[in-house]
């Protein structure tokens, strides 16, 4: 069965029947798998490090190698998905995710390792984007479709959370292998039921692939994410990190140049030139980037100044993860009375003062309510904003544009959840002065202060940018 772009947006079924409700279980599980993968080996990285001979500055590699490829491929794939079919390239992608996982839980060596998380990274960037269009193919335009990504962006937030503490609980009652080893049944469990229920979603007619844009977009992006973790880990004066930034936004202003002579863009120009698109992007790469930086900075909070363990540390971000799902529930209730911008804009509000609040934190653990209380608010605003950027950013286009949008979408997710972490740690490492607990909290404070600055900025530029976008039905 094969989906086209034939049918207008917002036709469709008007409540859920059993075959999506299935569909809708399927497409969450593999999304909150993908979730879970970018932290469950945060906690554990030391453990492997230990176990296979990775040396200290290789160790970063772990998690660079998969997160360049997960970030810097996704737009790619997305149109990929577009042109040759999304279920296609779905199953695709989850396929070589099981065995990517199965090979990492079996590596032996660093470069072992080092080749998994390569794979598992480009086949998040397949999966991801393809995925999260057959969710939006699959649900038409409204308050099913509002439903149905707020479950998504409720999952792969809490997703984020119980890869940490699955991490933490695996190593210390397993092994760091079952890290790996978990994706396979999941996998497995997708692509045997997938197939029968999810049905097929291209255009009526495929395009010519824009291959100059494809590569000059894909080697810009891998260039900027490499530039910005390497300018957290060596400082913003290192040389590979400047040279790297500097050839990623030239890479990008080719491909910008590229797109406009090309007769089948990767990303056609009139797409880009839509305010709910290019701005909704801006906003979504805020809020991605600031709250997983936050996770960071409060767990150095919890290690290094309240002397929490990494379990104990991880197990503490728990009213995160549901903080993040009480605002995924919520978020489309919210969205059909009061419309996506003014629900992004109220999650950003929510999110930068329950950030603000954390500049109260003190040296001992009498201070850990508040942490609790901040984090779990700033959860809910968080999600409010992401469903609100993931509807803003995906409503008013066709079926057969809607594997652009989803992969500028999900790009927009990978590069903010990457860069996120070096930036701010950059910020607080510049800013403490001495050392001890009190110190490192200082400069931690400073990057939070920076953190709430930049979401609120991002909500000044929602009501700028995105005035008259995104309005309720009512309205």
């Amino acid at each position: 069965m094969t989906v086209t772009d034939t049918r207008a947006a917002g036709t469709g079924p008007a409540a859920l029947t059993p075959r999506l409700r299935l569909v809708l279980v399927l497409l969450l599980a593999a999304q909150f798998m993908l979730a879970v993968d970018f932290s469950i080996l945060n906690v554990a990285l030391p453990v492997i490090g230990d176990g296979l001979g990775f040396s200290l500055a290789h160790l970063q590699w772990i998690g660079t190698a998969f997160a360049l490829c997960a970030a810097g491929f996704t737009l790619l794939f997305g149109r990929v998905a577009d042109l040759f079919g999304r279920r296609r390239i779905f199953l695709g992608g989850l396929a070589v995710l099981a065995a990517a996982s199965l090979l990492g839980g079996l590596a032996q060596s660093p470069e072992t390792l080092i080749t998994a998380r390569v794979l598992q990274g480009l086949a998040t960037a397949a999966v991801t984007p393809a995925g999260l269009s057959l969710l939006t193919t699959s649900f038409p335009e409204g308050p099913l479709r509002e439903r149905a990504l707020g479950l998504n962006g409720a999952l792969m937030s809490a997703g984020f959370t119980t890869g940490a503490i699955l991490g933490g609980m695996l190593t210390d009652l397993l092994s760091w292998r079952w890290a790996f080893f978990l994706n396979i049944p999941v996998a497995l469990a997708v692509l045997v039921v997938a197939p029968s229920v999810v049905k097929e979603s291209r255009p009526a007619e495929r395009p010519k692939l824009d291959l100059p844009g494809a590569v000059t977009v894909t080697l810009g992006l891998l260039a900027v994410v490499l530039g910005f973790t390497q300018a957290g880990e060596r400082g913003w004066g290192s040389p590979l990190a400047l040279g790297a930034l500097g050839l990623g936004l030239f890479l990008l202003l080719v491909f910008l140049a590229v797109e406009r002579r090309a007769p089948a863009p990767l990303v056609p120009p009139s797409v880009l030139g839509r305010r709910s698109v290019a701005w909704g992007n801006v906003a979504g790469l805020i809020a991605f980037l600031t709250e997983t930086s936050l996770v960071f900075l409060m767990t150095l909070y919890l290690q290094e100044v309240l002397g929490f363990s990494p379990l104990a540390a991880g197990l503490s971000f728990g009213v995160l993860g549901l903080g993040t799902v009480l605002g995924g529930l919520a978020a489309p209730r919210v969205i059909g009375r009061f419309g996506s911008r003014s629900t992004l804009v109220a999650g950003g509000l929510v999110q930068a003062v329950a950030t603000a609040a954390l500049l109260g934190l003190g040296v001992d653990r009498s201070w850990l309510w508040l942490l609790l209380t901040g984090t779990f608010l700033g959860g809910i605003g968080n999600m409010l904003a992401i469903v609100g950027f993931m509807v803003t950013a995906t409503s008013g286009l066709a079926d057969r544009e809607q594997g652009l949008a989803t992969g500028l979408a999900t790009m927009t997710q990978q590069i903010g959840i990457t860069v996120g972490t070096p930036v701010m740690s950059a910020v607080a490492t510049a800013a403490m002065v001495g050392t001890g607990p009190a110190a490192v909290l200082g400069g931690l404070k400073t990057a939070v202060a920076v953190n709430a600055g930049v979401v609120l900025l991002g909500v000044i530029g929602s009501l700028v940018f995105l005035r008259g976008e995104g309005r309720a039905p009512s309205e």
